[in-house]
C-alpha cells in the first residue's frame, strides 16, 4: 500500500468512525467506551492499517519518522485516533524500545502481547519528591538479592497504569556510581507483582482519568523481579530514555497540529455562522480575522518544523537533533495552547461546554507544556548549545 493511499484511508476512518462518536465518547467512563473502542481496533487491523510506527518485520507499516509524523497529524484529530491504531503513548515509546533492547523472553513474554493489541503497558519515571526535568536524580532504588531486584520507590504520573500488564519502571541501580548517566535502569514489572500498590489515578483538571485515559499514583514495597527482566543492562536507563523520547516527540507535535487544525476549522466554521448583530458576522470582526490569519501562520510553521526535525532524526538519528527535538517541542506546545484558546473565544460561552471538542483539548492539552519536559527546560538547553561555541570564543 502506498503511503498516499494510507493516509487517504486513516483520514476515512478518523472521519467516519471516531468524529461520528463525538459528543458521546467524550463524556462517558472508560469502561463504556472500551468496547466500542476495542471494535474500531478490530476494524483498523482488517484494513491493514495496525501499527504505523512499527517495522513490517515486527506486524507494522514500516512508516518513517516523518512518515509517522503526518499520520499523527491526522489520528490527533481524535483523543482516541492514536489508540485504534494502537501507536498511542505510552505503549508505542514501550514497542520501541523492547524491540531495540529486549531479550528474545521479554520480546515474547511483553512486546508481542503488546503489538497485537492483547495487552497495555505504561512507563514510570517521574516521581512526587524529585524534579520530573531531572531524570538522573530519582528515589525508586533497585537492589540485587538473589538472583532479583528488590524495588523500593515512589511514582506517579505512571500514565496508562490501571488495566496495564506491565511497566517499564526507569529506577536507580547504583545509587553509588560516578556517572550520573549510568546509575538508573529500566525494568519490567508486571503491575501484578507483589507489594506494587495502586495508590490513586490522579484527577487531571477535573477528569478523574480510567484506563488507557489514567495517570497513575503507585508505590512499589520490596517489589521482585528477575534480574532478567532489566532492559539492555544495568546503567542504560538513561541512553534508553533519550532513545525513545526524540522520536516520541515527534508524535507528541504531530498529534498536536492535528488538534490545531481542528480547533482552527471549529473556529473558522463558527466565525462565518455566527451572527453578532443582524447582518454582521462574528468572522468580519478584525480581532476573529487577527486570530484566524495568527493562527494559521503559526500552524504552518510549526508543521514545517516538525517535519524538519522528522527528517533530521530519520537520517542523522535522535542524539545529532536534539535541537531541533526542543524546538518543537516548546513551539508547538505554545501553538496548541494558542489556537485552542483562540477558538474557544470565538465560540465565547459554547466554547467551555463540552458540546465541542474545545474544552476537552483545553483540560488534557494544558500539559503539553509540561510533560515530555517543560518548555522552560526545552528553551534552556537550547539555549544553551546556541550560546556554547559564543563562550568559547569570546
Amino acid at each position: 500500500m502506498k503511503f498516499e493511499e494510507i493516509k487517504i484511508k486513516i483520514s476515512a476512518f478518523i472521519k467516519e468512525e471516531l468524529l461520528e462518536l463525538e459528543p458521546w465518547i467524550l463524556n462517558v467512563e472508560w469502561e463504556e467506551k472500551l468496547p466500542k473502542l476495542n471494535q474500531l481496533r478490530d476494524k483498523v487491523k482488517s484494513l491493514e492499517l495496525w501499527l504505523p510506527q512499527i517495522s513490517k518485520e515486527y506486524g507494522g507499516l514500516g512508516l518513517t519518522n516523518a512518515q509517522h509524523g503526518e499520520v499523527s497529524e491526522i489520528l490527533g484529530s481524535s483523543p482516541y485516533g492514536h489508540y485504534c491504531f494502537n501507536c498511542q503513548a505510552p505503549d508505542a515509546g514501550n514497542m520501541e524500545i523492547l524491540i531495540e533492547f529486549g531479550t528474545d523472553a521479554q520480546k515474547e513474554n511483553y512486546l508481542y502481547p503488546l503489538l497485537k493489541g492483547k495487552t497495555r503497558s505504561c512507563f514510570a519515571m517521574t516521581e512526587p519528591d524529585y524534579a520530573g526535568s531531572n531524570p538522573v536524580k530519582m528515589g525508586t532504588v533497585a537492589n540485587k538479592e538473589d538472583g532479583n531486584y528488590v524495588i523500593n520507590g515512589h511514582k506517579w504520573f505512571t500514565s496508562g497504569f490501571d488495566g496495564a500488564a506491565f511497566a517499564i519502571v526507569m529506577l536507580v541501580t547504583d545509587p553509588f556510581g560516578e556517572n550520573p548517566h549510568k546509575k538508573a535502569s529500566q525494568v519490567i514489572v508486571p503491575t501484578q507483582t507483589d507489594g506494587i500498590e495502586f495508590v490513586r489515578n490522579i484527577s487531571i483538571m477535573g477528569h478523574p482519568g480510567g484506563g488507557w485515559e489514567s495517570h497513575a499514583e503507585i508505590k512499589f514495597h520490596n517489589v521482585k523481579v528477575p534480574l532478567t527482566n532489566v532492559l539492555g543492562g544495568d546503567g542504560e536507563g538513561f541512553t534508553i530514555a533519550q532513545k525513545r523520547l526524540g522520536p516520541g516527540r515527534i508524535h507528541h507535535c504531530m498529534r498536536w497540529i492535528g488538534m490545531c487544525e481542528r480547533a482552527f476549522d471549529l473556529m473558522c466554521k463558527r466565525a462565518a455562522s455566527r451572527e453578532i448583530t443582524e447582518g454582521v458576522m462574528l468572522g468580519e470582526k478584525q480581532s476573529i480575522q487577527n486570530w484566524i490569519s495568527e493562527c494559521r501562520a503559526e500552524i504552518n510553521a510549526a508543521r514545517l518544523l516538525v517535519q524538519d526535525a522528522a527528517n533530521k532524526i530519520d537520517t542523522q538519528g535522535a542524539y545529532k537533533t536534539r535541537s531541533e527535538i526542543s524546538i518543537i517541542k516548546f513551539y508547538c506546545a505554545q501553538v496548541l495552547q494558542k489556537v485552542v484558546d483562540c477558538a474557544i473565544q470565538t465560540h465565547g460561552a459554547l466554547g467551555v461546554t463540552d458540546d465541542t471538542i474545545l474544552a476537552a483539548y483545553y483540560r488534557h492539552e494544558r500539559a503539553a507544556r509540561i510533560y515530555d519536559g517543560a518548555d522552560e527546560v526545552h528553551k534552556s538547553r537550547l539555549a544553551k548549545s546556541i550560546l556554547k561555541p559564543y563562550f568559547k570564543n569570546a
